[in-house]
């Protein structure tokens, strides 16, 4: 079986092709902990933990996938300029840097466990500071770098071949000429900085000692330091979305293969944004939902994570919470049709069975869960045979991991206070009482329990 990928550095679908015969390296872009991951953002993890499983339980590779923490030096305006985003959320939040950085770190990684999304490290910024200065330390002694006096260390793009090459060549000059903030110091435009100096007049919580000047590592060279600590310095995959491509992971590139001389990367992957009504979601914009917001609607993240496997990584996503409503009544369908079958003795899948079947090729076309999802639907509406059940299981439990089958063959033990609030809401809709259905909906979620509206009537669920 072969895997076809969109590789952005050459801008097709390419089989792949791993470096190590048994094993996979990927690294992902983490989170800047300084505030919630956004649902813009867990589209990223989504798309690179499907990756992932694909990789690991078609393929039969093992995979070490790395995803970083950026806790220092990512700044507000995302190129060299304004004020640290965790040391600006520490000032708002009156907690110091570090606490800032662990509280939403943790937050993170209960939204990964909450959409079981898993990877193998998540190593911190803040504890690779050595590994940084090396890298900057090859980069000054093969003459890539220039001091501008109390800003940092930059890279001098000039003297980089094949800078841009993540890049079409009619997006290089408009995208890299405006993605820099205006530095009259700078010797060229594209010059980005890989290290920021401390103000003398000021004391930064998190700053360190230099061979240059008390200072704070930049989120480039951050990621370059860490990926190629655990990844060594060749590795397969790298993925993120789109908006890193211009200007984090074209710097990420420059400055890693010009430090160890050879390429760094083989696939580079990205995927599209998650729009709220065709406007990016943005944290600065005030935009934003979290997974938090969607569970305070009584949704399981499991609904949410079904919505985003409705369109390719690569297309634009809008998101709304109609249509979130419509992709959890399509989630519960599915689980509804398969308790019509006895899934105790579902037998596990013959690997055998994985070759040369169109669901599994629909995977294997560059991640394709729509085609996917809508021949589940498909032949949902038939009556399944073992064969086609063991199939649904594994795709289930290893690769889309929705947990259709546990919620299947789950038995809700629900409250006899809890159906009798149900009953009392499903009469007062009878008799159009929707002020009284609301209240009773409202105290029937205080209380920790879902109702869905069907053709029928109405399901309960208890909320995870």
């Amino acid at each position: 079986m072969e895997l076809k990928i969109f590789n952005t550095l050459w801008r097709q679908k390419q089989i792949f092709k791993p470096i190590n015969e048994k094993q996979v390296w990927i690294y992902s872009c983490g989170p800047t902990v300084y505030s919630k991951p956004h649902i813009g953002n867990m589209r990223s993890y989504i798309f690179a933990n499907l990756l992932r499983n694909i990789i690991e339980n078609i393929l039969w590779y093992k995979v070490k996938h790395v995803v970083n923490i950026t806790d220092v030096g990512h700044l507000t305006d995302d190129a060299d300029a304004g004020e640290d985003k965790l040391e600006k959320s520490s000032k708002k939040e009156w907690k110091s840097a570090y606490d800032i950085a662990k509280k939403y770190e943790d937050i993170f990684k209960d939204y990964l466990e909450k959409l079981d999304l898993h990877f193998n490290i998540f190593p911190r910024a803040t504890e690779h500071i050595k590994e940084q200065i090396e890298m900057v330390k090859i980069l000054e002694e093969k003459w890539y770098t220039y001091k501008i006096e109390d800003d940092g260390i930059y890279m001098d793009t000039s003297k980089v071949k094949d800078y841009g090459k993540l890049l079409p060549n009619w997006h290089l000059e408009g995208l890299l000429a405006c993605a820099r903030v205006e530095n009259k110091n700078k010797k060229n435009k594209t010059d980005f900085a890989l290290w920021k100096f401390s103000k003398k007049d000021e004391k930064r919580q998190m700053e360190w000692d230099s061979p240059w000047w008390i200072w704070f590592p930049w989120w480039h060279i951050e990621c370059s330091a860490m990926s190629t600590k655990y990844l060594w310095k060749h590795f397969d995959i790298h993925t993120w979305g789109v908006d890193h491509i211009p200007v984090h992971h074209t710097d990420e590139i420059a400055q890693t293969e010009s430090c160890y001389g050879w390429k760094w990367v083989n696939y580079w992957l990205h995927n599209e944004f998650l729009n709220l009504k065709n406007d990016k979601m943005s944290k600065s914009k005030w935009n934003v939902i979290t997974l938090d917001t969607i569970k305070e609607k009584w949704i399981d993240p499991m609904k949410f994570k079904y919505f985003i496997y409705l369109a390719h990584y690569r297309n634009i996503q809008n998101f709304s919470f109609e249509d979130l409503q419509a992709a959890w009544k399509n989630y519960e369908k599915i689980v509804n049709k398969l308790k019509e079958y006895n899934l105790s003795n579902i037998q596990d899948i013959n690997s055998k069975d994985l070759e040369d079947n169109e669901l599994i090729n629909y995977l294997l076309d560059d991640l394709d869960t729509v085609k996917l999802i809508a021949w589940i639907n498909k032949k949902l509406s038939w009556r399944l045979s073992d064969k086609d059940l063991s199939l649904l299981k594994f795709l289930d439990e290893n690769i889309l991991k929705l947990r259709w089958f546990e919620k299947a063959q789950k038995k809700e033990n629900i409250p006899e206070d809890i159906k009798e609030l149900v009953e009392q809401r499903f009469q007062a809709k009878k008799e159009k009482n929707f002020k009284l259905a609301d209240e009773l909906r409202e105290k029937i979620h205080s209380k920790n329990y879902n109702i869905l509206d069907t053709k029928q009537g109405y399901k309960i669920e208890k909320i995870k």
